[in-house]
């Protein structure tokens, strides 16, 4: 469960800002977003190995810099 505790004085809509920041670091959002429809493992592994591939890449693309 993530909370956040409001400081004194403090706005709501500041408060909300630090709530969706941390919500977003923590990954909430994009595991809930992963749990909509069921994804075979065949297809979870495609999709690992097609991002490893693009940060493979990547980082070969940028090593020289």
């Amino acid at each position: 469960m993530t909370e956040i505790k409001l400081k004194k004085g403090e706005p709501v809509e500041k408060a909300l800002r630090r709530l969706k920041k941390k919500v977003d670091r923590e990954g909430i959002l994009r595991e809930v977003r992963s749990h909509r429809h069921y994804e075979k493992p065949s297809e979870r592994r495609r999709r690992k190995l097609k991002v490893a591939r693009f940060n493979a890449m990547l980082s070969a693309r940028y090593a020289d810099l």
